[in-house]
């Protein structure tokens, strides 16, 4: 059928040999509707963000560009503000039908780790024709903290599709007054809009600032890091802030947001440019995501933002996002949430799962 692969489909690509991979998979690699990528074993430091293009290969653009290559065996620090390129585990040989689109996980986005998925001949970030065959490579540019990495490590997710099954208004329009989507009023233009939450319900937190001077995270130590040692906190007693141009922040959705488990969702920009600021939007909501039956009873959307050149004056209710939903395939085996321990349901303003609970909340 038309729409988003769910897990049983995807491991039937794996038997299928549709994928395939330099190691054994890994428990809990394949999600409701989703593939987690792992790295592999070397990093190359490269001069510049690039795309191979088409009809280039990706390992060709290495050898124009890398400036030294690094083995990520025992670990190895990607430095703040440098571009990597990573070969993944994973290799694709979709079918025809086929597409598939990549994106970084939660816990990297939160972290300011920008990672794109790369291809061989491809003109975009993120997105992989049907029926492409050949490796998958992440570009990774840590921008707020250096982050200590080894081979294995999951950064980006990759999602399949079989034809287009986005859902225009109407169509979510209709699934919101089934489903109950987002609280309150509903905002639908090419998607559903959600906006910022900078009146707490209690307290006057409403955010965390990226420290400019830091030490390294290691991505493999969960829970570990006291966050007033990489964050400050945010707050506001009037629903309203202001960014800082170059600063990188951690806010939340006023909406609770369900995704169906008929349905995903992807994290799309408002307009193309809100303002003078930008949220990052590569994340994928997993079917489940805030459903009561899966544990969520309607999670917030954390937001990562990033001021461009000029301050600008953030307001409490501003819209600053949109989730784009999509019909599955078939609705999958496992939900999010639900006996997967996602780090995230019924999430409200939360960093990385790096963090420790922060002590203030005031």
């Amino acid at each position: 059928m038309t729409g988003v692969l769910p897990d049983r489909e995807i491991q039937g690509l794996m038997a299928a040999g549709q994928l395939s991979a330099k190691q054994d998979w890994a428990q809990g690699q394949v999600q409701p509707a989703s593939l987690d990528l792992r790295l592999g074993t070397r990093a190359y430091r490269v001069r510049a963000s690039f795309l191979a293009s088409e009809g280039a290969s990706v390992a060709d653009r290495l050898n124009t560009f890398t400036m030294h290559e690094i083995d990520l065996t025992d670990g190895a620090v990607l430095e703040k503000g440098c571009v990597y390129v990573v070969p993944l585990m994973e290799h694709l040989d979709l079918p025809a039908d086929v597409s598939a689109v990549a994106n970084a996980k939660s816990s990297t986005g939160r972290l300011d780790l920008l990672t794109r998925t790369i291809i061989d001949g491809g003109t975009e970030f993120d997105r992989i024709p049907a029926g492409y065959k050949g490796p998958l490579y992440a570009e990774i540019c840590p921008r707020s903290f250096s982050v200590l990495v080894r081979p294995g490590q999951r950064l980006n997710q990759i999602r399949f599709r079989r034809g287009q099954a986005v859902l225009d208004d109407a169509a979510l329009s209709a699934l919101h007054d089934e489903a109950g989507l987002v609280s309150g009023k509903a905002v639908i233009s090419e998607g559903l809009g959600f906006s910022v939450d900078l009146k707490p319900a209690e307290g006057s937190l409403v955010g965390y600032r990226a420290k400019p001077h830091t030490g390294v995270i290691d991505l493999d130590r969960i829970g570990q890091y006291d966050p007033a040692e990489f964050w400050e906190e945010v707050h506001s007693d009037d629903g309203r802030i202001i960014l800082d141009p170059g600063a990188f922040y951690i806010l939340v959705s006023r909406e609770a947001v369900t995704i169906p488990p008929t349905h995903a969702a992807e994290m799309a920009p408002y307009v193309a440019m809100v303002g003078e600021f930008r949220v990052h939007y590569a994340g994928f909501f997993d079917p489940g995501f805030g459903w009561a039956e899966a544990g969520g009873a309607g999670s917030r959307g954390v937001l990562e933002v990033r001021c461009h050149e000029a301050p600008f004056v953030l307001e409490h209710g501003q819209i600053v996002g949109r989730l784009v939903y999509e019909q599955m395939a078939a609705v999958p085996d496992v939900l999010y949430g639900q006996e997967i321990a996602s780090n995230y349901q019924g999430q409200g303003l939360k960093l990385s799962k790096h963090f420790r609970a922060p002590s203030s909340r005031t």
